[in-house]
């Protein structure tokens, strides 16, 4: 018997480096908002961490390794493995939503990077959920908005829609490598900011934060962990609407608030 398809609502998470995952405070928050959601029929992320254009599909073949695409960590970070079933329907159906004549790749090596695999290993450890990653085509907030409203009526199909980035991302400016730093001041304002523009349904002010949020560009010396939230939004019933704030705190002295988006 087939399981039942449950409408889902989009994500933005604030996904953290491979060794998140010993934070018990952010594994029980992840685990928690895991546990609200129905069971996805499959799950599609953006992450940060895959900037191609034009739209980029990535690998369906579960055998396809994983990208590490990070460095300086301990060896058992490389050695992480998720093996989720490849999601060859939803590569289909994502590449039909794209308007006519707008150009698609497909990059079948490239399977999960840690921006998708680490906040799923947490949420569903069990890698038995198909589970499809796409490249972000652009930065620009209104294209990725486009982008999210076209993708839209997955949710209505049980697809999870995870924007997957971090609220502040300024490494080149963090000065305590300590999971418990205390927060810089540009990651405080700038994270304070973010949660009254998301109280407000501020997305006009959210669209233009290069230029309106404190904190910059300190916060996002450049802009991608931030980018995938505007396909979430774009994926929302209303872009406007109030998000429900699940995730706040800091890592390292970055913000990881993350959005549940109806």
């Amino acid at each position: 018997m087939s399981e039942p398809i449950h409408r889902q609502p989009a994500l933005f998470l604030s996904h953290g480096a491979p060794p998140l995952v010993d934070s018990e405070r952010w594994v029980g928050q992840l685990t928690g908002l895991a546990g609200r959601l129905d069971r996805p029929s499959a799950i599609l992320v953006v992450s940060a961490h895959w900037e191609a254009a034009p739209l980029t599909i990535g690998s369906t073949d579960p055998t396809a390794p994983l990208t590490y695409d990070f460095w300086g960590f301990p060896d058992r970070f490389y050695q992480t493995t998720y093996w989720s079933p490849g999601a060859g329907d939803l590569a289909d159906r994502v590449a039909s939503m794209m308007p006519d004549g707008e150009p698609i790749a497909h990059d079948h090596r490239r399977r999960l990077d840690h921006g998708a695999y680490v906040p799923l290993t947490v949420m569903y450890p069990d890698a038995d959920i198909p589970v499809l990653q796409i490249s972000l085509p652009t930065l620009d907030p209104e294209r990725l908005l486009e982008l999210g409203r076209r993708l839209a009526p997955l949710r209505d199909e049980g697809v999870l829609i995870i924007g997957s980035g971090f609220t502040t991302h300024g490494l080149p400016y963090l000065t305590d490598p300590r999971a418990d730093a205390t927060p810089p001041g540009w990651s405080k304002e700038f994270d304070a900011w973010a949660h009254e523009r998301f109280a407000a349904g501020d997305v006009e002010s959210l669209i233009d934060f290069r230029n309106r949020a404190p904190g910059m560009p300190y916060a996002h010396p450049t802009i991608e962990h931030f980018s995938p939230l505007f396909v979430a939004l774009g994926a929302s019933d209303d872009v406007e609407q109030r998000p429900d704030q699940v995730i706040d705190g800091f890592w390292m002295g970055l913000a990881k608030r993350s959005l549940v988006l109806n």
